[in-house]
């Protein structure tokens, strides 16, 4: 998978990409992550990207010509399955769309910043939209990596153990159940006596029993009708 990220601030995202899991699925071929710097497509003299809004108001918006000039080079280069733009009033990111989206080969996504991009471009260019939340960032590169995590995790050989993955919470639209590691003895804080019996099958039933819980207690709007 290669996941091409367009940001007027690259800094922010100097960092997410080189260590643990990511740095792994790099490392292995699996997966690269190129990070594009808008203001070098800019065609002002200062690198601007931004811009007043037609018809007034607060804050600036990203102008539509670094941004076009930017994803077209791209889609000069190689086909993208999804063009994704970064905005509070995109879908709600969840662990389905971040399955579906682990099964692409190459992905764009736009940060937005500012008061938001040109209108132009979610029209011409976007192919889907996607919020990691209902609050708003200073712009959409930390929601970029997140995106870029959720997703690349979940590509074969990334992690050590591939089960593991379908094990995380909300696959099954149920959350994680509790787990324990030594000692299993802490203060008197003992583990549960069936997790150390060796009963694969009992375990098991009990690890369903109790992501049912945890998930009707914090999470009930997981449940469906």
């Amino acid at each position: 998978m290669r996941i091409d990220i367009i940001t007027c601030v690259p800094e922010l995202l100097s960092g997410p990409f080189d260590h643990s899991i990511l740095k792994r699925a790099k490392d292995k071929g699996l997966a690269e992550v190129v990070i594009h710097n808008l203001r070098d497509y800019a065609t002002t003299k200062y690198k601007a990207v931004d811009d007043y809004a037609y018809g007034g108001g607060a804050g600036m918006v990203m102008m539509i010509e670094p941004i076009a000039s930017c994803i077209e080079k791209l889609k000069s280069e190689r086909e993208y399955d999804e063009v994704i733009y970064m905005t509070p009033d995109g879908e709600n990111f969840n662990q389905k769309e971040a399955n579906k989206l682990s099964l692409k080969k190459n992905l764009i996504i736009l940060c937005g910043h500012y008061k938001g991009v040109d209108q132009r471009v979610r029209d011409l260019f976007i192919t889907k939209e996607i919020s990691i939340g209902d609050f708003v960032l200073s712009g959409g590169e930390l929601a970029a990596a997140v995106i870029a995590d959720a997703v690349i995790r979940l590509i074969p050989g990334v992690l050590n153990d591939e089960t593991s993955a379908l094990s995380d919470s909300f696959q099954d639209d149920l959350l994680a159940p509790p787990v324990y590691t030594r000692p299993a003895d802490y203060n008197g804080h003992k583990v549960p006596e069936i997790l150390l019996s060796g009963h694969q099958a009992k375990i098991e039933e009990w690890r369903s029993e109790q992501a049912i819980k945890r998930t009707k207690e914090r999470r009930p709007d997981l449940f469906k009708d």
